[in-house]
């Protein structure tokens, strides 16, 4: 007969590993007996290697929600970038693939219709711990996502999400800046930001990217024949982008 008792117990944390199986059963071996008998009665399923979640008696789904199951990929992981903004309600459109940002690299994986995929990053601030969940906040979401912007969601996602933030803490933004040590992001940072109006940022944070943006001309969207050369911020950038971001101030 299955633990019920640890049933119930593994139930309300949602998602799980064999480590949080030992420290309620008192062992390696009584957490692996548990976990087989859990698992043939189709109380627990396996998400990937030593992870678990548990499953509804109601309806026989998995109760881990798919942000939660990215915090407990790996130690030190959350959930960043277009994720964290779909978490915060930010994001233009939903995406399959969930963004895991980890300072130890895993293998992405698939579960029910999500790919979990790993952001390597050695960055621990600015992250929230939620009920059963780790998400980085909403200012170093903003900067992670334009520092990331040609890998992950892309130039106009990332406008539409960002057009959609209705509220942000200026001093974190320079702050965080600061801690990247990335003299293209201020660039980006600056140029992106100073054309969407629902920001409302000071002269000072806009100065700021200016002081931080080093001498050298950088490329936004790769390097290609026709693109717009911005003087203010050193940076060529394809004209749709531009369009974009301009007809934002009309919206």
């Amino acid at each position: 007969m299955p633990n019920i008792d640890l049933y119930s117990k593994l139930l309300r944390l949602h998602c799980f590993t064999h480590e949080d199986v030992e420290k309620l059963t008192g062992g390696v071996k009584n957490a692996d007996n548990e976990i087989f008998s859990l698992k043939k009665n189709g109380l627990i399923r396996s998400i990937r290697k030593n992870l678990y979640t548990a499953v509804s008696l109601s309806d026989k789904s998995s109760v881990a929600e798919p942000f939660e199951i990215a915090s407990k990929v790996s130690s030190f992981c959350c959930v960043s970038h277009h994720s964290a903004f779909e978490y915060y309600g930010f994001a233009n459109q939903v995406y399959y693939d969930v963004y895991v940002s980890t300072p130890r690299r895993f293998s992405q994986f698939d579960f029910e219709g999500r790919t979990y995929k790993p952001v390597i990053t050695q960055n621990t601030f600015g992250i929230e711990n939620k009920r059963h969940l780790t998400v980085t906040d909403l200012e170093r979401t903003v900067l992670d996502s334009i520092k990331d912007l040609e890998k992950i969601g892309g130039f106009e996602e990332t406008i539409f999400c960002l057009f959609l933030v209705s509220e942000i803490n200026e001093e974190k933004l320079l702050e965080y800046l600061s801690y990247y040590k990335n003299q293209f992001l201020y660039q980006k940072a600056g140029f992106i930001l100073s054309h969407l109006e629902n920001f409302n940022l000071s002269e000072n944070f806009l100065e700021t990217c200016k002081k931080n943006k080093g001498q050298s001309v950088r490329y936004i969207g790769g390097k290609k024949n026709e693109l717009v050369f911005s003087k203010e911020w050193n940076l060529c950038i394809p004209p749709k982008y531009l369009e974009l971001l301009k007809g934002m101030k009309n919206v």
